[in-house]
């Protein structure tokens, strides 16, 4: 790939998905990085909080990956990082507040000084290799957005994820019209494009005019106020620091994640002039009707402040009858159950729930279609190719972006390489992609058998036994057998009793040879065991047959 008339285009997250953002450009065999993001554990993967991208085609260009630029500080653009920069080592630009909240989490990997950063101010432009790269200012949920143009020899392309059209952002800058309008004049070759909200006719939305919407839901409220949002939304947290002080109650931050983004806000200055939020511990000795909380939680996760206080299991903060929880957040896709069992724990208390669904409380930080039209209009790029959603959002964006007047569109998901040329953009690879799993304090592929095992464990439970032998191999009083998540208390003791029995008249039954392998009698014991358990339970657990000869 030495030739620089041609770009290359490969995302390895974020494009078939919402989340875990990693995408990489190259031109005349250097690359660069946009974002290294995470996404989430669900109920489908147990004893895993924290995926990451599988950035091995990243890891095999060596040194001709230049360099890491990030976007923004959202955890779907940046969680990856203290995971994956020990085996990256390349530099990373970031803009102030986003080397913030970065700095903190690479102290918590243990990586203090050891990563090369570079601050990067909205408007400059950063020369990577072949690549020079601007920022340009963009408004979204968390301060110091940005839309990056990246001008290569073989044109200039615009990463546009993560962005809207706010009149009023509150928190940050506006979207910077009057650039993404040059950039137009000069010429656009392809539009890589944000498309969340393809499916949404009309706006985002404004968080100004949302501050003045929450400010009447709360001064209705009698007791005590919690708004739920994501810790990010700096906007969120300077609306429940204003809404406190007109309606008479205390503005708190509930949340280790909202007191750290606090934290780094006020270092960038974007709370200047705000007063000091009140401590959790401060809380309970203030009369119900002086509170308002910003709290995290809004997604469901069980060890966030607000499931705690759902369960009544918060160190300093409670709820009761009577009092409010707004929740300032849409739900991501895959989290309705996690928050649904929040809720209706709320509700089961007396406590009242006001989402998105009841009243005006929230604001997406993505363009709608009218947004994406203008941005067609202020950029007039040669082709478009949408990312940052699931596949039914990158064809609807196609579909709109023809009706725009886009004379080329063309879809990549992850691991499909786009040679991006004169004509237009084709797949011509296909890469290595996938899912590494966080798993305590190592990456494994989430297709791993450690991750499936445990799956399986989940809905079949384990076996465990012990079989001891002597030096031919006969087997020496019963076997010692351990079930978990299998037989019903003590109700089902005489099915432990059986299944003992069948391994053991297994392993007695095996011809002389075969009872000197080790791993043989192993087979024979685990193939025994689920068998049975299968024909008198209906389940098949994960079994492990240890064998011990004396």
């Amino acid at each position: 790939m030495t030739d620089t008339d041609e770009l290359f285009f490969v995302p390895l997250g974020g494009a078939g998905e919402i989340g875990m953002n990693m995408s990489l450009y190259g031109t005349g065999d250097h690359w660069i990085m946009v974002d290294a993001g995470i996404a989430f554990g669900d109920d489908t993967t147990p004893g895993v909080d924290v995926m990451t991208p599988d950035p091995e085609f990243a890891l095999d260009l060596g040194d001709r990956l230049l360099g890491l630029v990030v976007t923004h500080a959202h955890e779907d653009h940046i969680g990856a990082i203290p995971h994956l920069w020990p085996e990256l080592g390349c530099p990373i630009y970031v803009t102030p507040f986003a080397r913030g909240l970065l700095l903190r989490k690479l102290e918590q990997a243990g990586l203090a000084g050891e990563v090369p950063l570079t601050t990067v101010r909205t408007g400059e432009t950063i020369h990577i290799g072949p690549f020079g790269v601007t920022y340009v200012a963009a408004a979204h949920s968390i301060p110091e957005g940005h839309i990056l143009a990246i001008r290569t020899p073989a044109g200039t392309v615009v990463h546009a994820t993560d962005w809207k059209i706010d009149p009023a952002p509150v928190i940050g800058s506006r979207t910077d019209e009057a650039a993404l309008r040059r950039l137009g004049d000069e010429g656009v070759h392809a539009l890589i494009c944000d498309s969340t909200n393809a499916f949404v006719d009309g706006v985002a939305g404004s968080e100004a005019a949302l501050g003045d919407s929450l400010l009447e839901v709360v001064r209705k409220c009698p007791g005590r106020v919690a708004l739920a949002s994501f810790a990010s939304n700096v906007a969120r947290m300077a609306a429940v620091n204003r809404i406190a002080g007109e309606t008479g109650r205390q503005p708190a931050l509930v949340g280790r994640s909202l007191r750290r983004i606090e934290e780094i806000a006020r270092e960038c200055g974007y709370l200047d002039g705000m007063t000091e939020f009140v401590p959790e511990a401060v809380v309970a000795s203030l009369p119900r009707h002086e509170v308002l909380m910003a709290v995290t939680g809004s997604q469901g996760e069980p060890r966030a402040a607000l499931a705690q206080i759902a369960a009544g299991s918060h160190r300093h903060v409670s709820l009761d009858a009577g009092d409010t929880v707004i929740f300032s957040s849409r739900e991501i896709p895959g989290n309705e159950r996690a928050i649904g069992r929040v809720q209706n724990q709320l509700a089961r208390r007396g406590i009242e729930v006001i989402t998105e669904q009841d009243a005006f409380v929230h604001v997406s930080g993505h363009p709608a279609r009218d947004e994406l039209r203008q941005m067609y209009g202020w950029l007039k790029p040669d082709m478009l190719i949408p990312v940052h959603g699931e596949s039914r959002h990158l064809h609807e964006h196609v579909r709109l972006a023809e009706a725009g007047g886009i004379p080329r569109t063309t879809i990549a998901e992850n691991g499909e390489m786009l040679r991006i040329g004169a004509s237009g953009a084709e797949v011509c690879d296909e890469v290595r992609t996938g899912r590494l799993a966080v798993d305590g304090y190592r990456l494994v592929p989430l297709a791993s058998n450690v991750v499936k095992e445990r799956h399986r464990m989940r809905f079949d439970g384990a076996a465990v036994a012990t079989v001891v032998l002597d030096h031919d191999g006969w087997v020496i009083g019963d076997p010692q057998l351990s079930l978990t998540g299998v037989l019903h208390d003590g109700a089902e003791d005489e099915i432990h009793e059986d299944t003992i029995e069948i391994l053991r008249q297994a392993v007695t039954n095996m011809r002389g040879k075969r009872r000197r392998n080790d791993g043989e009698i192993a087979k024979v014991g685990r193939k025994a065991v689920q068998s049975y358990l299968r024909e008198c339970v209906g389940k098949r657990p994960v079994t492990e047959i240890h064998v011990v000869r004396i």
